[in-house]
């Protein structure tokens, strides 16, 4: 009886100790998520913004490797926009031939998981990369909006490191959901200020075109001016002189009020 107690009381601590660990990991989780939308909130910078969230994830989970990659159009590459282990790296170009499991997220549109890469062989072309790293795992989750996927995320494990649990990969589908957004906002953003930068350039050009036409239009009056002579209007009527007039106050007028916007 007292060993059976004591087994049982084991056993409950063992409970205990996993759901503390379980809760203390869900905490964690949602102050990244935090981070994450404050990060997203605080700039409109994609490249900023998925810099941002490599990192948060590569230090929450101490990984080797976690990089974000966007879908080129064609399907044969992608780019690598952000990368925890290097920040400078940004833009790169890579092909999918060599990252087999990259592309199966792309095309397919599901999450890939390798338990142990460095025996995978798919992965047999870096085997030797992957051994000497101290690489595990592999999860690739993509990134969609609206039913297309348009990017992943890349997280890769050391061999001596936490292994990647169900409630890690629902957070990580979470993260992905974000990052579609953000680039979605990010993107709405940079063609509205493309618009607003093609409307200015417009006004700035129309703006030039008035200039040069009135310029041109006083030269040819003083022109005909200096050759014909002021007197030459002393042949018009009185009548004549006043209508010309009144007409000029009202292009004029014309002109002042459609310089203002009205």
């Amino acid at each position: 009886m007292a060993k059976a107690s004591k087994k049982k009381q084991a056993t409950t601590k063992d409970q205990l100790e996993q759901q503390v660990a379980e809760l203390e990991r869900d905490r964690n989780h949602l102050l990244a998520v935090v981070d994450i939308l404050e990060s997203i909130s605080g700039s409109l910078n994609f490249v900023d913004i998925l810099q941002s969230i490599t990192s948060k994830l590569g230090d929450l989970y101490g990984l080797d490797r976690c990089s974000i990659f966007l879908a080129e159009r064609r399907g044969k590459a992608a780019r690598l926009v952000a990368s925890y282990e290097d920040p400078s790296i940004r833009n790169y170009l890579v092909d999918l031939e060599r990252y087999p499991e990259l592309k199966r997220t792309l095309r397919s549109g599901e999450v890939v998981f390798i338990p142990d890469a460095a025996s995978d062989p798919t992965l047999k072309h870096i085997k030797g990369a992957l051994s000497k790293r101290g690489a595990k795992a592999i999860t690739v989750v993509p990134i969609s909006w609206r039913g297309a996927v348009i990017g992943a995320m890349f997280l890769r494990t050391f061999r001596d490191g936490p292994s990647f649990s169900d409630r890690d990969l629902k957070f990580c589908k979470v993260v992905a959901n974000l990052t579609a957004r953000a680039l979605r906002n990010a993107y709405r953003y940079e063609l509205l200020e493309h618009r607003r930068a093609e409307t200015s350039e417009h006004a700035r050009r129309a703006n030039r075109e008035r200039i040069v036409l009135v310029g041109f239009l006083s030269r040819l009056v003083e022109s005909f001016s200096s050759r014909d002579g002021a007197w030459t209007e002393g042949l018009l009527s009185a009548s004549a002189g006043d209508e010309l007039n009144r007409l000029t106050d009202v292009v004029m007028t014309v002109i002042q009020e459609e310089g203002k916007g009205r």
